[in-house]
């Protein structure tokens, strides 16, 4: 028996034989098909509207005919259904595998990408003209730090005006120890953006050891290794360190590898934050490599810098080291943010022993005059090995105890206390934010040459490092912001140091491959819908590091999952994304 639309062409159309005529007549009947359709939906919600209103308008339809032609309409449209849910057609596809550009008419249909190429004759529901712009696969940012903000503003708008439809958040060793219950948890909200997450170290470490500062016993690392096995088991992508934070930097390899181990069984990636990134970044780098050896986990070596004033430049060192191990055969890529200044929090400034134990043991410290002096010479010591004569180069992000203080540097802050901004005042205040809580923290420490160098290196993914932003809020980093729109205008159009294909690349396929994101990062049939479509003379980032609050442009439609979230410029409601699971 034939399917029930060939019984409809059957009845309807006589038997064709000729190919020509075929063709002809298949070309003809996509076109009335498309017009008919697009004339009767038209005219549908043209009735419908006017129907809604009716009492208050003085166009009525008479009552004897309400009915007949509320039926007529539905069978109109179940007669002439659409092929597809969407068509953005004569786009110029950068399908996220840097190979060149090609020109082609996309498809949607039930969250997947349906078909691609030459689409004149097929129907949708929705047409966007593309008109000769790129169109992209979403941006993938696979090092975010979204936990708790996302609950605030989850349809993400920074990250989706930045063409960002999945980020994977859980790095630098933070995330939510239960993931199941915190993926559940976000999926009820409503997203904007696809969201995955890893399983961070120092979060485990903290909830079976707190933040002591000692070696974890064998029973320990066990209960740990059981804490990642069920996070990956609930749907973690991977492992993630943070080895300059507290506690995760009071372990030791052994103990990373072990933890490492008890992911690999389920796959994954390890994702490190590694134990430096100036002066022993080579040791960092060959520890990294050594716990994805071992435990047979792909290596993402996070927000790859040179962070040391003293050593600009040695980004060749370190990248010739990572592609050594390349050729080796380890799977180790790295990401980075293209900016010159980093984002953290205070606390690094500190020697690490003086943390332990949380705010209430630094007091105690501080208030002791032989620990805060140890303290205090530290902390000189680490400035000058920096390469700085001050800390003019730290600025203050977001203090919570007291917001007049954001956007300013120590120098600045220590003359707003009232004193002189030598080095030894400039540590008093650093202290003294410390005991109040903390701070996050902008510093400029990277060198251009660094970051440009990083950015030609072939398996370097864009990262923003940021985070879901509420609007206004304090002065973070404008990377959560602009990081894939200044790739786009900075790095491709106008330095010409990458490709457009070759920045897409970046931002898709190579994240989504090392994540195992498999239905995500290409345009190709069967996969998930998500997508850019951008002019890419336009696009622009907006934020600056004084002026941080302000959305990237040129990013005119962007498709989470086969929804607009982005319709011609404009943030919708569609609640499009979802949370991810390996």
């Amino acid at each position: 028996m034939l399917p029930n639309r060939d019984r409809k062409e059957a009845v309807f159309c006589p038997q064709v034989t000729s190919t020509k005529v075929g063709r002809f007549y298949s070309s003809v009947k996509g076109i009335c098909h498309q017009a008919i359709y697009m004339w009767a939906r038209q005219f549908c919600l043209m009735w419908a509207r006017q129907f809604c209103l009716q009492a208050k308008s003085s166009f009525q339809f008479p009552k004897k005919l309400n009915f007949p032609l509320a039926l007529f309409f539905a069978f109109a449209a179940l007669a002439f259904p659409a092929d597809y849910d969407l068509i953005l057609r004569s786009a110029r596809v950068v399908d996220g595998t840097g190979n060149p550009w090609f020109r082609a008419d996309v498809a949607v249909k039930a969250g997947k990408i349906a078909a691609i190429g030459n689409l004149k004759t097929a129907t949708a529901v929705r047409t966007i003209d593309a008109q000769e712009r790129i169109l992209a696969p979403g941006f993938i940012d696979v090092h975010t730090h979204i936990e708790g903000a996302v609950e605030k503003v989850p349809r993400a708008d920074n990250y989706l005006t930045d063409g960002v439809t999945t980020v994977v958040t859980g790095n630098c060793g933070g995330s939510n120890v239960k993931v199941g219950d915190w993926l559940k948890k976000i999926q009820t909200i409503g997203l904007g953006i696809n969201v995955a997450t890893l399983i961070g170290h120092n979060s485990v470490r903290a909830e079976v050891m707190g933040s002591e500062n000692r070696l974890a016993t064998a029973d320990e690392i066990l209960k740990m290794q059981a804490l990642v096995a069920r996070a990956m088991e609930e749907g973690a992508v991977g492992f993630s360190t943070g080895l300059i934070y507290i506690p995760g930097t009071y372990s030791n390899t052994a103990e990373v590898v072990a933890l490492a181990k008890a992911a690999s069984k389920y796959g994954g990636v390890y994702a490190s934050h590694m134990r430096d990134e100036g002066e022993k970044i080579e040791d960092a780098i060959n520890e990294a490599v050594l716990v994805g050896k071992q435990s047979g986990l792909r290596v993402e070596l996070s927000h790859f810098k040179i962070d040391n004033r003293n050593l600009w430049g040695a980004s060749t060192k370190s990248l010739a080291l990572v592609e050594k191990y390349r050729r080796e055969g380890v799977d180790v890529v790295i990401d980075q943010y293209p900016y010159d200044h980093s984002s953290t929090n205070l606390g690094i400034t500190l020697p690490s022993w003086a943390l332990a134990g949380g705010t209430k043991s630094l007091k105690e410290r501080l208030d002791a005059p032989e620990s805060k002096a140890k303290i205090v010479g530290e902390m000189k010591v680490h400035l000058k090995n920096k390469g700085f004569d001050d800390y003019t180069y730290a600025t203050v992000a977001n203090f919570s105890s007291d917001h007049a203080w954001d956007g300013k540097n120590i120098v600045e802050i220590t003359k707003l206390r009232g004193t002189e901004p030598t080095v030894d005042n400039q540590v008093e205040t650093i202290l003294e934010i410390m005991r109040r809580g903390g701070a996050q923290m902008v510093y400029h420490s990277m060198g251009d040459e660094d970051v440009d160098r990083i950015m030609k290196y072939p398996f370097t993914a864009v990262a923003s490092d940021g985070g879901v932003r509420e609007f206004g809020v304090g002065v973070p980093h404008p990377r959560s912001y602009g990081t894939n729109a200044r790739v786009l205008a900075e790095y491709v159009r106008q330095r010409n140091i990458l490709t457009l294909e070759d920045a897409v690349r970046r931002m898709t396929s190579l994240p989504a491959r090392t994540f195992g994101f498999k239905d995500r990062g290409m345009i190709r049939e069967g996969m998930a819908a998500d997508l850019l479509l951008f002019d890419p003379a336009k696009v622009q980032d907006k934020a600056t590091y004084p002026d941080p609050h302000h959305y990237s442009e040129g990013f005119d439609y962007v498709v989470v999952n086969g929804k607009l979230m982005i319709d011609d410029g404009k943030l919708t409601n569609a609640k499009a994304g979802l949370a991810l699971k390996r």
